[in-house]
């Protein structure tokens, strides 16, 4: 089954299989199911057209994919431009939603530490 161009994979439920759509969610999925009437326990090869059909009619009219992607990209360049406190953090590459910087976010800050092993070099058998 094919919804927007993504192929929703055959070997799982059908509320989980919905997740592979960017902006869908388990319970949005679960929403989606209920209004069409499908039970959420099928698998997508399981399906009729007609339960197909339905499917595909209800998540076209929401905004998933490219169109949801873009927006968000939107709302972030728009609190970059009237510099909010938001988009001041988004432009520095660091946390947005109050988490500490001391001791985490490294991977946002760019400051990964990788462990080492241990300090000696194995002797190469030559």
């Amino acid at each position: 089954m094919r919804i927007l161009g993504i192929t929703i994979p055959n070997n799982k439920h059908l509320d989980i299989a919905l997740t592979s759509l960017y902006g869908i969610g388990v319970s949005r999925a679960n929403k989606i199911l209920r209004k069409a009437k499908v039970p959420s326990y099928l698998r997508s090869e399981e399906l009729t057209p007609d339960q197909e059909n339905n499917i595909r009619k209800i998540i076209e009219i929401m905004q998933i994919e490219g169109a949801l992607k873009r927006e968000v990209a939107s709302n972030i360049k728009r609190l970059k431009d009237i510099k909010v406190y938001r988009g001041v953090r988004h432009s520095r590459r660091l946390p947005v939603r109050g988490q500490r910087t001391k001791t985490n976010s490294r991977t946002v800050r760019g400051n990964v530490r990788k462990t080492m092993a241990s300090g000696r070099r194995k002797e190469s058998k030559t």
